[in-house]
């Protein structure tokens, strides 16, 4: 069925929708949940009225939710990471269905967007996922440290020191100086935390070497390459230099350490000290408790869409740690994706409050072909999770849209598919 611009009747008794309107076929179960799906009929905040269809007794709004401009989000958030939301996705959830102290959970954490954007608004913010790389990524960004004590810290750094090259394969990357200035770091690094004195400085400069390891300008240490959350094979990089006729330039690591943080703390920043993060597959989370989360927003692996361990093994490197041993969950067949999607909503509805919501964002896959939100629809039955609806954020629309298949300008996952649950 195509989705018109007729008004929206309410998808239970067929009662005429206003905003934050309360239905007689809902007097009893009405929340602060089913207000804000009220609110996605009437949205018009970018000049474009929802449109509104339903399937299977599902409801589907789709209309362009938030902005799709760049840096319209604090610069915490300029951390790379392959298949990340945009910050104003959780924020949009987190403003409208929590309280400052509320506790926002993100099993699939990622670079951390869901976190950083519910410390950001008050709020204690809970995150998991199975490569310990994530917690590298988001933890020193929940309770930065100074300006100043990066700046001191930096100085401390026996960078004279770091003279040797013990990875030559790659020097397909880097300067031969700057390369020994990173392997020195890392070993600096590794060295405090095996013995216990990496503190909250040492792991934001960890963090930032990290995201600053490769890239496509002078503000990373490596020559002309992929972004730092897409790493290529030293194979692969030799060919781009070949190709390119370039040779790895000299590039200053302190300096650019420095420089990233400065911009990444340009901003106001959180003091997230009551936080939650484990490392663990997602349907087994025993530190966090039964009813303690709030709101859930997340984004699981999409089938085999993007191969972490493949884009992450530099980052891996530097970390010590072996991307064969992170068990990312990845499936060709949608029947497991749905098995693991079921094992996931079965924890989430554990941790999750009665009356709390799940944000499940099942993005666009396979050109639109496959559509993932019916199977979190179906992976929930038996579960005590109701589904509200399900939202598509469409940057830009066309006539063609509908719930079916949003058209995409072009090929990949460029639209926002949400389901919305409550906890009953």
């Amino acid at each position: 069925m195509m989705l018109g611009k007729k008004k929206p009747d309410c998808w239970q008794c067929g009662t005429e929708l206003k905003l934050l309107s309360v239905h007689e076929c809902d007097i009893e179960s009405y929340s602060v949940g089913r207000a804000a799906v009220d609110d996605l009929v009437d949205f018009d905040d970018f000049g474009a009225p929802t449109l509104r269809d339903e399937v299977g007794g599902i409801p589907y709004f789709v209309n362009e939710f938030w902005t799709a401009k760049q840096r319209q989000a604090n610069r915490l958030h300029e951390v790379s990471y392959r298949a990340c939301f945009k910050p104003q996705l959780p924020a949009f959830f987190i403003e409208r269905l929590t309280a400052p102290d509320d506790v926002v959970y993100d099993p699939f954490m990622g670079r951390g967007t869901t976190l950083i954007e519910a410390a950001l608004r008050g709020r204690t913010p809970f995150g998991n996922d199975t490569n310990p790389l994530s917690k590298a990524l988001v933890e020193p960004r929940l309770c930065p440290p100074s300006l100043a004590s990066i700046a001191a810290r930096l100085d401390n750094i026996p960078w004279e020191n770091f003279k040797d090259v013990t990875t030559a394969d790659l020097l397909a990357f880097y300067h031969p100086i700057t390369l020994a200035h990173i392997e020195g770091l890392r070993a600096w690094l590794i060295e405090r935390e095996n013995s216990g004195t990496l503190d909250g400085t040492d792991r934001w400069i960890r963090m930032v070497a990290i995201n600053r390891l490769t890239g496509h300008s002078s503000g990373f240490f490596s020559v002309y390459t992929l972004p730092p959350n897409q790493a290529v094979t030293v194979k692969r990089q030799l060919k781009i230099n070949e190709n390119r006729d370039q040779v790895p330039p000299l590039r200053d690591v302190r300096s650019i350490i420095l420089k990233k943080s400065k911009s990444l703390l340009s901003q106001s920043s959180p003091n997230a000290r009551n936080h939650t993060l484990t490392t663990r597959q997602a349907e087994h989370t025993p530190e966090i408790a039964d009813k303690s989360v709030s709101l859930v927003v997340t984004s699981p692996p999409f089938l085999d869409v993007v191969n972490y361990e493949a884009d992450n093994w530099l980052r891996c490197w530097f970390l010590a740690v072996d991307p064969k041993s992170v068990n990312i969950s990845m499936h060709k067949k949608v029947e497991d994706w749905q098995a693991f999607t079921k094992r996931t909503l079965t924890e989430l509805a554990r941790v999750t409050k009665p009356q709390g919501h799940i944000a499940f964002e099942v993005g666009e896959v396979r050109n639109g072909t496959v559509r993932l939100e019916e199977n979190v629809i179906a992976a929930a039955s038996g579960l005590p999770l109701e589904p509200l609806g399900v939202m598509i954020n469409q940057q830009e629309f066309t006539k063609t849209a509908n719930c079916w298949g949003v058209k995409n300008n072009s090929a990949g996952t460029n639209s926002n598919r949400i389901v919305i649950f409550r906890k009953v």
